[in-house]
């Protein structure tokens, strides 16, 4: 497990900030800022990089499509 900051930095290059706003909550739990990478299926959406490879390609098999979140 390492620091929040840490992940933080290695998801954005960048400690925390107000350059980025909060897009939301994804179906996990994991919070969400816009400029992160989710997959959205129907009305709900998951933080790519917080699930594994299976999930990732189920939800791809389903229909869901990756997007930015904005």
């Amino acid at each position: 497990m390492e620091h929040s900051v840490i992940t933080q930095i290695k998801r954005t290059g960048y400690p925390f900030s107000d350059r980025r706003e909060e897009y939301g909550v994804d179906a996990l739990g994991n919070e969400v800022y816009t400029g992160d990478e989710i997959l959205v299926y129907e009305d709900d959406f998951w933080l790519a990089e917080e699930i594994s490879l299976d999930c990732k390609e189920t939800l791809e098999i389903i229909g869901a499509e990756y997007q930015i979140a904005k």
